[in-house]
C-alpha cells in the first residue's frame, strides 16, 4: 500500500479489495491522475482509494503521471529523547529540503537539517521511511521525502533558516509534541508514528 497526500487528503494505492476506510474506490488503471488529484482539492471527499491487482506495477504508473521532486529530512532526537521541530509558515513541520543534482540522499537529509536549524554534529541512526505528497508549482508535481532517525547531542543555540520562511527551531517533549499534532500535516505525525512504532 502507498499514500499520497494532497492537502492531507490521501490516496492509497492498494491491492486490498477489503474496504478499510469510507474513501470511494477507483480502479487505478481507467484514472486520470490529475482529475483525481482536482476532485480531492475541490470535491468534498476525503480521500480515495486506488485499486491495483499489482500494488508495485499500480505504483510506477502512477509515479510515471508526475514530475517528481526528491526531498530528504530527518526526525532528530537529543539526548533527552526530545524531537527536533520547526515552525515554518505558521505550521510545525519536520526540518527537510530538496536534495541537490549530484548529491547523496543521507548528504542531503543532514545538510538540509543543518541548514534550517542550525544544527551541527548529526548523526544518522537508520532510515525511517518515504513519504509523498502532492503540491503544485509550475503545475503538479509529487514530492517525495526521504526521512531518517538521527541524533545531535548540540547545546549550543539553534538558529532558524528565516528565508525558508522558519521562524522557530525547538526541540519538543512528548506532550509539546502532541499539542504541536494540532497544526501539522499528516505526513509528519506519520513519520513520527513510524518512530514510535519502531
Amino acid at each position: 500500500m502507498y499514500k499520497v497526500f494532497v492537502n492531507d487528503k490521501p490516496i492509497i494505492i492498494t491491492s486490498s479489495q477489503k474496504k478499510e476506510n469510507n474513501f470511494p474506490v477507483h480502479i487505478l488503471k481507467n484514472t486520470v491522475s490529475e482529475e483525481i488529484v482536482h476532485k480531492l482539492i475541490n470535491g468534498t471527499t476525503k480521500g480515495i482509494n486506488l485499486y491495483t491487482p499489482d500494488v508495485e506495477k499500480g505504483w510506477q504508473e502512477f509515479l510515471n503521471s508526475f514530475t517528481i521532486v526528491s526531498a530528504a529530512g530527518g526526525l532528530v532526537l537529543n539526548d533527552k529523547k526530545e524531537v527536533l521541530f520547526i515552525f515554518r509558515n505558521g505550521i510545525w513541520d519536520l526540518p527537510k529540503g530538496r536534495i541537490e543534482k549530484g548529491e547523496q540522499i543521507k548528504e542531503a537529509a543532514i545538510r538540509e537539517v543543518e541548514e534550517e536549524c542550525g544544527i551541527f554534529g548529526l548523526k544518522i541512526v537508520k532510515p525511517l521511511l518515504t513519504t509523498y505528497h502532492v503540491y503544485f508549482q509550475e503545475g503538479i508535481k509529487l514530492k517525495e521525502t526521504f526521512w531518517f532517525l538521527m541524533t545531535s547531542n548540540y547545546r549550543k543555540e539553534l538558529v532558524p533558516q528565516l528565508e525558508e520562511g522558519i521562524t522557530k527551531v525547538v526541540f519538543k517533549n512528548e506532550e509539546e509534541i502532541r499539542k504541536a499534532f494540532k497544526n501539522t500535516y499528516k505526513n509528519i505525525i506519520l513519520v513520527y508514528d513510524t518512530y514510535k512504532e519502531r
